[in-house]
């Protein structure tokens, strides 16, 4: 059984048309105005209406919103698995690079000497060194120690010290360190020592060799 609704205030309608609609004759001007009386509905809305504003949703609504979460849980689940896939495949990249490159650096090590001794100065042999020289250096290859540098327990091997290691420089770099990109695939073994403090540090070209 639906509640009764309330009982509504007439609305008051104040007729001043002077030709009277029923008559069409002149009204006279002294007489009061005819007052009309109009009832009207009311702006509430009706128990029905109100009963659909606060009903609970249907069961395919329901199902439809949490289909649409499961959707958007799944799509996050697998745009993470992508990036750590992606992660995976170019650190393995990286790892199979840095294991092959590391098998050359006995070589480099061969040519350095040989350079140092004057027997890379032409020939066939400067042209292999340069080959493949290039071909590591492309591959991201990168030579570090020269004597001078700051000494950084990260990158160098220090076999001997001396001073009293408030400057430690590089001494006598006894063999070069390599790296590939942020990898360090050698460290640089050297001799430690005091440097000036107002010295200049040589920088270090991607070959290895120091420049002014």
């Amino acid at each position: 059984m639906s509640a009764e609704r309330p009982e509504q205030e007439p609305v008051t309608v104040t007729d001043k048309r002077r030709i009277d609609p029923d008559t069409f004759e002149v009204r006279d001007a002294d007489a009061e105005a005819q007052v009309i009386e109009v009832e009207t509905e009311s702006a509430a809305p009706a128990a029905g209406d109100e009963a659909a504003l606060t009903a609970e949703p249907s069961p395919e609504t329901a199902e439809l919103a949490e289909r649409t979460a499961d959707l958007q849980r799944v799509t996050a689940e697998y745009a993470n698995y992508r990036r750590r896939i992606e992660r995976e495949r170019v650190a393995a990249i990286e790892g199979a690079k840095a294991s092959v490159v590391g098998q050359f650096l006995d070589l480099v090590d061969d040519l350095d000497r040989a350079r140092a001794h004057g027997d890379l100065e032409a020939g066939p042999m400067k042209a292999l060194s340069d080959k493949l020289t290039g071909i590591l250096t492309g591959l991201g290859l990168e030579g570090f120690g020269t004597e001078g540098d700051p000494f950084e327990p990260d990158l160098h091997e220090a076999v001997h010290m001396e001073g009293d290691g408030n400057h430690p420089v590089l001494g006598t770099v006894l063999r070069k360190g390599y790296r590939l990109g942020d990898r360090v695939l050698r460290h640089a073994m050297v001799t430690v020592t005091d440097g000036d403090p107002n010295d200049t540090p040589a920088q270090t070209s991607p070959d290895g060799s120091g420049t002014e």
